[in-house]
């Protein structure tokens, strides 16, 4: 009986793995056919890549992407990091409330936030553009941020602060010595949660890109409306690798999952 029960339980996760992984697969394949139409048998070939080495707009739109990515992660995660050791270390009223509204933006549809959004920045004089982009994105990595970054504050207490304070170490002391080096695995996750919420977000984009420029994922959804081309599984394919690369390597330079 057990093991039967055995044999179902992995049978169902290897279905949950090839339903999952199996559309990635075939899109990564498609890339390298030659056929625009995905004719079969698949014939190998970089044309596709090649096409988007001279495709601008596609290049253009995916570094805006990479840029708006990376400067939402270092904002969010630093701001984030703050509150979360605020949030995990001292006690200040209204801070039940102040966790438990960390919640709604992530559980909140992103259309609903979009809407909201533009019309503040609008009645604000904020308008459109790419500092409000990058507004938007930083105000939706930060709940991801506290949450990640908390979670590492809390395994392992205020026991090595507390001791390092009665050594002697003054407050920034204590923070650069031992606070920060026992947080880094857990900030580093949540520079990349920061960074994947904003290089994949559509909506936010959509609504508060100015006219002329565009994301990665707004080009993506033009590019389809208008006729669909095997460019976009190429710079896909490229983006998948890349991600693949950086958990891999992130993986084995940290003690991810426990002890090496």
């Amino acid at each position: 009986m057990k093991g039967l029960l055995k044999s179902l339980v992995s049978g169902y996760l290897a279905l949950v793995l090839v339903f999952l992984y199996l559309p990635i697969a075939v899109m990564m394949v498609m890339a390298f056919n030659q056929s625009p139409l995905y004719r079969l048998p698949v014939v190998w070939d970089t044309v596709w890549f090649e096409e988007l080495a001279g495709n601008e707009r596609l290049l253009g739109a995916s570094l805006n992407s990479v840029v708006l990515a990376l400067i939402n992660a270092v904002i969010a995660t630093a701001l984030g990091t703050m509150a979360a050791l605020a949030f995990a270390r001292y006690q200040f009223r209204g801070k039940t409330l102040l966790q438990i509204l960390l919640f709604p933006p992530i559980t909140i549809p992103w259309l609903i936030i979009g809407t909201s959004m533009l019309i503040l920045f609008f009645w604000t004089g904020i308008g459109r553009g790419l500092h409000a982009m990058l507004l938007g994105h930083v105000a939706l990595s930060l709940p991801y941020v506290i949450v990640v970054v908390g979670a590492r504050l809390k395994s392992f207490g205020v026991t090595l602060e507390e001791a390092a304070a009665t050594l002697g170490a003054s407050p920034w002391q204590v923070f650069w010595r031992v606070s920060a080096p026992v947080m880094g695995p857990g900030i580093v996750a949540a520079a990349l949660f920061a960074f994947a919420v904003s290089f994949d977000q559509f909506v936010i984009s959509y609504f508060l890109a100015p006219p002329g420029i565009s994301t990665l994922p707004v080009e993506i959804y033009s590019a389809i409306r208008k006729g669909f081309t095997p460019e976009i599984n190429a710079i896909s394919t490229i983006i998948i690798l890349v991600s693949m690369g950086l958990m891999l390597l992130f993986a084995r330079f940290s003690r991810f999952g426990g002890e090496r």
